[in-house]
């Protein structure tokens, strides 16, 4: 199994929950790209499928290469401290979950999200944010580490 099977491409949701009021982050991979990638990152096989405790580990390096910086409707802006809510193999793809609570004033997102992209340079990571019914899309390519995007309020 070569490189051919590889997608190197990753698509994450970040979804305003307006029932709960709370930001939803899902991280989607392709478990076979996952498991190539932790064996580099951490210099040894991970058997995604079979064990959670490689699927955290692999969650953990998700999470560390991901942020999220926030414009409130004041002009402050900060970091978003996501929490990590879990992960599952569906099929062929792995979820990585994460949330934070409340959100309601956020004007305008930062996104850093270099996951994969430190192993293959030509991984490409789409970011979905969902709000009020809209779609807004940044897609991690090339030298991308950080890309902005203003919400309608």
């Amino acid at each position: 199994c070569g490189n051919a099977h590889q997608q190197k491409s990753a698509v994450t949701r970040v979804l305003f929950n307006e029932n709960t009021g709370n930001i939803e982050v899902m991280h989607r991979f392709f478990v076979h790209d996952a498991e190539h990638a932790a064996t580099q990152i951490f210099g040894e096989r991970l058997t995604l499928m079979e064990s959670a405790e490689s699927r955290q580990l692999f969650s953990s390096y998700v999470m560390n290469r991901f942020a999220i910086e926030a414009t409130f409707a004041n002009g402050q802006t900060r970091m978003l401290s996501l929490d990590y809510v879990g992960e599952e193999i569906d099929g062929q793809f792995l979820w990585v979950y994460q949330e934070l609570p409340d959100t309601s004033d956020i004007r305008a997102l930062s996104i850093v999200h270099l996951a994969l992209r430190d192993v293959w340079p030509d991984q490409s990571n789409l970011v979905n944010i969902e709000r009020d019914g809209k779609i807004y899309s940044l897609t991690f390519q090339g030298n991308d580490e950080e890309l902005s995007i203003r919400l309608d309020a």
